[in-house]
């Protein structure tokens, strides 16, 4: 009787410790996008390429992939964890679906962004899983959308030769248009996403390119994407020991106007002294807003920008734990009345 009772003792603890195994296994890894971004910042750190798939559809169920133009980061980030794991993409894939079909867009764009050997094909194999998102699919693989791969800083000029015998052809077929992934405040969140990832020197050289354009003064669309991408380095490097070491290290590599910017993006950060990049920035598109006739030609830009390229900055605020910068940053993004209503406060 005695090793009965011992017997029920131990089974019931058996049963007790398992069910609590099993409490734990069942919740959700992540409790919040703040929570996520954190762990996105430092993943390339100790990369656990499930997990990640897993946030990637918390993400979904927190409602923070609705928006492109807010959701960049979580782009670069899937598809750096797809492009570095190519011999688990059906299992990552697997992990980040079901999705509800306003979210499908994130996996689709994943898939075609990782370069990995076997994207097309693995996007006709979850075509039956992503059916609001299927005209899109069938565009990748088409290639009538762009991939990362056909990043183009500018537009390409036609001289005045093909110009002027544009003008004399008459019964000429008209060429297609290259397909070219043109620079956009969420393009600049994507590469963020990618090299958080994968540490890749390809998307950091992309938003290197990027610094040029904070010298821009007639422009807002380049201004803004170029101020945001100095911001964001200078906010990451002053934190990541690696990233600043990098950025020493390519210093002298880019073009001469890129490489004054990228040197003062360096100086920032060994100084810990974002703050003064961040008011330079404000400065200067107040400056070219006060010019009158271009911002107002412009001002339709800022209802992209919003979610773009001022979250951009959010996202370095975000996983700092510091939200008190004065963009109006929300969690994952920015709202664009928001970013409207902050530079008319201005006047």
């Amino acid at each position: 009787m005695m090793f009965d009772r011992r017997l029920l003792v131990a089974a019931c603890f058996l049963l007790a410790s398992m069910t609590a195994s099993q409490a734990v296994t069942s919740q959700p890894e992540f409790y919040s996008s703040v929570a996520i971004l954190k762990w996105i910042n430092s993943y390339r750190s100790k990369p656990n390429p499930m997990r990640a798939a897993a946030a990637i559809h918390e993400l979904s169920q927190l409602g923070e992939l609705h928006s492109q133009e807010s959701a960049g980061v979580y782009v670069g980030f899937a598809a750096g964890v797809l492009a570095a794991n190519p011999s688990k993409a059906d299992a990552l894939i697997d992990k980040m679906l079901p999705m509800p079909p306003e979210d499908q867009w994130l996996v689709v764009r994943a898939i075609a962004y990782s370069g990995i050997p076997q994207w097309r094909q693995l996007l006709a194999r979850i075509a039956p899983k992503v059916p609001a998102r299927g005209p899109m699919l069938q565009k990748y693989i088409a290639g009538k959308l762009p991939v990362m791969t056909q990043f183009r800083l500018n537009k390409p000029q036609e001289g005045w030769l093909q110009r002027t015998t544009q003008l004399f052809t008459i019964a000429s077929k008209p060429k297609e248009k290259p397909v070219v992934l043109q620079p956009s405040p969420e393009l600049l969140d994507t590469f963020w996403g990618y090299y958080f990832a994968t540490g890749d020197s390809t998307s950091l050289q992309h938003i290197i390119s990027l610094l040029s354009w904070s010298k821009n003064r007639d422009e807002v669309d380049k201004l803004t994407l170029g101020s945001m991408a100095k911001y964001t380095l200078a906010e990451n490097a002053s934190r990541d020991p690696v990233l600043l070491a990098t950025l020493k290290a390519v210093r002298n590599s880019p073009p001469e106007d890129t490489r004054l910017v990228l040197a003062e993006v360096i100086e920032a950060a060994d100084d810990v002294d974002v703050s003064r990049v961040r008011s330079e920035m404000l400065a200067a598109l107040d400056e070219l807003k006060r010019k009158g006739s271009a911002f107002k030609r412009n001002v339709g830009f800022w209802g992209k920008v919003g979610e773009g390229a001022i979250a951009a900055g959010c996202i370095a605020a975000t996983v700092a734990g510091q939200l008190q910068f004065g963009i109006p940053c929300v969690v994952g993004g920015a709202v664009s009345s928001g970013a409207i209503n902050l530079w008319s406060s201005q006047n």
